[in-house]
């Protein structure tokens, strides 16, 4: 069953499970975020995320290019936009809101579902996309397959944070669940758009889980042989637990 749904296209991934912090001042999306909020208070005031394609333009959307790494630019149409974003994304449902003075909208919001989109509406002040939910499956050997990618994470966060010349910050609580442990490290990893959007996209939870290992293994590899990289904050996204 599809739905329509408001997109906002992003130089970023959003997960289910994640928080993700924007603020908005490009007109179409605080128009799209002034009618979400307008909605009766019983109605959900969400919307969908999609990466944008490298060396793609989309529809006109700014944000600020702080914690979540939002788009930090203006985009036009040119040509179709379903060739300029990936069609796998996110429905982001807004936590918190707050209008500044100026117009801007500061959000909090929170991934849930993952959707595939069939089809782009550019006839209103903002895109409108026809959705269809994606349900997630475990896949075979989740579980055995978490215990393997949180052993590979740790080693990962200390090398990288020795090539960093920095200090990790205690042991941090790992989620049990396997889907939720998948989604926390694909977001948690210094990876490329490119390699998010494909965890994102991945068939079940085994098949994210059995890529991340291998990714991990290959980075942590990477990182065992360089003394220093460029600062870059692992923490870009939060784990939500709800």
């Amino acid at each position: 069953m599809t739905e329509r749904l408001p997109l906002f296209p992003l130089n970023t991934v959003l997960y289910p499970g994640l928080v993700l912090p924007l603020n908005v001042f490009e007109e179409r999306y605080r128009r799209l975020v002034a009618d979400l909020l307008a909605l009766p208070e019983e109605q959900p005031r969400r919307f969908g995320i999609l990466a944008i394609r490298d060396g793609r333009e989309v529809a006109p959307v700014r944000a600020d290019d702080g914690p979540a790494g939002a788009l930090d630019g203006l985009g036009t149409v040119t040509g179709d936009p379903l060739e300029a974003m990936y069609h796998i994304g996110c429905v982001a449902d807004i936590a918190s809101t707050q209008e500044q003075p100026d117009g801007r909208y500061e959000l909090l919001v929170t991934g849930t579902t993952r959707f595939r989109l069939r089809s782009v509406d550019t006839g209103g002040p903002y895109l409108v996309g026809e959705i269809e939910p994606i349900e997630e499956q475990p896949g075979e050997g989740a579980g055995a397959l978490a215990a393997g990618v949180e052993r590979a994470f740790r080693t990962y966060q200390k090398r990288l944070a020795g090539a960093r010349e920095a200090s990790t910050v205690g042991h941090q609580q790992l989620p049990d669940d396997p889907q939720v442990l998948s989604y926390l490290v694909a977001a948690a990893s210094v990876l490329g758009t490119p390699v998010k959007q494909e965890l994102l996209a991945c068939p079940d939870t085994a098949q994210r889980l059995r890529t991340e290992l291998e990714l991990l293994r290959r980075e942590s590899s990477v990182l065992s042989w360089l003394p220093s990289l460029p600062a870059v904050d692992l923490t870009r996204q939060s784990f939500s637990p709800n």
